[in-house]
């Protein structure tokens, strides 16, 4: 099994409840893992893996549709690259809103979203 780390991918977005981060928005970061089996090893060829740069064109396209929970907009994305690579069995998605409007919080928050095709 192969695993492909998209990481640290940033996004300015309008994701959440509340008014000021769908008017003003804010950055988001994503790490995003999809583990599949190739058909052939080695790989000589982008059709006999998964192509990482249609993984990132997928993500990109969801992040600019605004969605109120991290949770949702997760299970999108997982949803989004299962029915566009059907040879990924399993993906690890963590969304991280950077700066969260928390009155007095000097972190971020993250979502975790770790689902197998089969559980789809």
């Amino acid at each position: 099994m192969l695993t492909i780390h998209l990481n640290k991918l940033r996004f300015f977005a309008y994701h959440g409840l509340y008014e000021e981060e769908t008017v003003a928005g804010e950055e988001f970061e994503l790490d995003v893992h999809l583990q599949y089996i190739p058909a052939t090893l080695p790989i000589h060829h982008v059709k006999e893996t998964v192509d990482y740069t249609g993984v990132y064109k997928l993500i990109k396209e969801r992040m600019a549709r605004p969605e109120l929970f991290l949770e949702t907009l997760a299970y999108h994305i997982a949803e989004d690259i299962f029915t566009n690579f059907p040879a990924v069995l399993s993906v690890d998605i963590t969304v991280t809103k950077l700066r969260p409007p928390v009155v007095n919080f000097t972190g971020n928050i993250s979502v975790q979203y770790v689902v197998n095709r089969s559980a789809v």
